[in-house]
């Protein structure tokens, strides 16, 4: 599959190196090319335009700032209509702490995903913690549902659906539950969530 990551930091860069691994083909939008800091991604795939990658792939990954997305998505929006969107972004301070209504107001016809947002990247980094796989709980649009979970496991997760993106607000107070436990209790940031079912 070809991806597209809008952003290089620790959750686009670190995914971006799975999904590489996994046989993707990978490609970086960042509003520098040029710069230096993304020198070492150039082993995982080409570094480009924001605008350039928006074109690019099937699959895009929203790792940027979460308040960085309203201008994104309407600068260019335009170029994402029917690609799978994948909204890994949290902006803690606003009413809403995912994009999905901003992109869905702006990109109609994109295939809805929110993911690899309720956990810290290490955690995608090492998708095991004393030996057992780490589940990934995620919301998404049916017609992405399969693309998504794939990418999930690509990345040596076990994907949990939750439901369409209208179950999106239970998916962030898993977000919230992580920062609770990893941060103000204390656990650290390599604390994950794993689904137990007797069915």
């Amino acid at each position: 599959m070809k991806i597209s990551i809008i952003g290089a930091g620790k959750i686009g860069s670190t995914l971006g190196r799975k999904w590489a691994a996994a046989g993707h083909i990978v490609r970086f939008g960042v509003r520098n090319p040029d710069d230096a800091n993304y020198d070492n991604l150039h082993d995982i795939g080409a570094i480009v335009s924001i605008s350039a990658v928006a074109r690019f792939g099937e699959a895009v990954l929203l790792a940027l700032p979460g308040a960085a997305v309203p201008a994104f998505a309407t600068e260019h929006g335009q170029l994402l209509a029917g690609k799978i969107l994948i909204d890994a972004t949290n902006n803690m301070r606003a009413a809403e702490m995912n994009s999905l209504a901003i992109l869905g107001e702006n990109i109609p016809e994109a295939q809805l995903v929110r993911a690899f947002n309720t956990l810290g990247w290490e955690n995608f980094a090492e998708p095991e913690i004393a030996g057992t796989q780490i589940d990934l709980f995620f919301c998404s649009a049916p017609s992405a549902r399969l693309a998504a979970e794939r990418l999930i496991s690509d990345v040596g997760m076990r994907p949990v659906y939750i439901g369409d993106i209208d179950t999106v607000a239970t998916l962030d107070s898993m977000t919230r539950l992580w920062f609770a436990l990893a941060i103000d209790q204390g656990y650290g940031r390599r604390t994950a969530f794993r689904l137990l079912s007797a069915e």
